[in-house]
């Protein structure tokens, strides 16, 4: 009962704030710049969505299987596009489709240290490279952004530089930071991973599938701002992705309702962009995630019913971790 009183509590909170978000947008203003979108727009935003997450799930593939979890490419993208439907459905943003993709593979056999590991860090290779390339776009914005948070661009520009350099080589530097959490046994897995003879090459298979990842994902956000006629340069939407995402991405509202549309208020809000057009490009890509997860209902079947439950709720997997 505990679990489903939270699970509540997210649901309702999410609700609320997209419901605070739309007050404040005008559902009327919403709706009739939803009702004049342009369908070529809408496609090409739709074909971005579904290639980035066809990526990402041939990159979770290619990570599990160098750690020791092995699966096909049909099993990968199967998995991950249910694993999508589950996001789209559920409280808790991208926790449950997370957790039922560690789940369902650690069933099929594979060892389960390392199926729940590919699963950490496929998501938090993707959160790596989604705020770098917002720190990029922060840093080709710095005029406008500067002006709105009343910084020099000079001292922004170089403060997104610096913080994005030092960000992006982070991951190299794993090895010796993980020596000095020695005594963390949670930590073991990633210690053998990090010491690895292809480690190196490994990584950075895996900063190009993210980095492609997020880049098609910013397409599909742009193309769909574009549809509204949201007329914005590359950098503009490269920085607006690490904010709506991020903030989509908070286990706190169901498939990022409510949080996806007031960041996407905030950080277009700079470039002029009205409340109603930026909350509908927002909403134009949830209803991507929506579209998404029915059609890999479709064509792929629902997860089982153990498998849902095992996503919403950890304790009720039969392995009980």
């Amino acid at each position: 009962m505990k679990s489903s009183r939270k699970i509540l509590l997210r649901a309702l909170l999410g609700l609320a704030l997209l419901g605070a978000v739309l007050a404040l947008a005008d559902p009327r203003r919403v709706l009739a710049s939803l009702g004049q979108a342009h369908p070529g727009w809408l496609l090409t935003g739709f074909a971005a969505a579904i290639a980035s997450n066809l990526v990402s799930a041939l990159r979770w593939r290619a990570l599990a299987r160098w750690l020791g979890a092995d699966m096909g490419m049909r099993d990968a993208i199967r998995w991950y596009f249910q694993a999508i439907g589950l996001n789209a459905l559920l409280p808790g943003a991208v926790v449950g489709g997370d957790l039922y993709r560690a789940v369902v593979l650690r069933r099929t056999g594979q060892d389960a240290v390392a199926s729940s590991w590919s699963v950490v860090l496929d998501r938090v290779s993707g959160l790596w490279m989604l705020c770098a390339i917002g720190g990029l776009g922060a840093a080709a914005s710095v005029g406008t952004l500067g002006a709105a948070l009343g910084l020099s661009p000079a001292l922004l520009r170089g403060m997104a530089l610096c913080g994005t350099a030092l960000w992006l080589v982070l991951p190299w530097c794993l090895p010796a930071l993980l020596r000095h959490g020695a005594g963390w046994r949670w930590l073991a897995p990633l210690r053998t991973a990090a010491v690895r003879p292809d480690f190196q090459c490994q990584l950075g298979r895996q900063a190009l599938a993210s980095g492609a990842v997020q880049v098609l994902s910013a397409a599909a956000l742009a193309a769909g701002g574009l549809a509204l006629g949201i007329q914005l340069p590359p950098a503009a939407w490269a920085w607006a992705i690490a904010p709506v995402f991020l903030m989509a991405a908070l286990p706190v509202s169901v498939g990022g309702w409510g949080t996806r549309e007031a960041a996407a208020v905030a950080a277009l809000a700079p470039f002029g962009v009205a409340v109603p057009a930026a909350v509908g490009a927002a909403m134009l890509y949830g209803v991507y995630g929506l579209v998404q997860g029915a059609l890999g209902a479709l064509a792929f079947g629902l997860p089982s019913r153990g498998q849902t439950v095992a996503a919403i709720d950890p304790a009720q997997d039969g392995h009980g971790n």
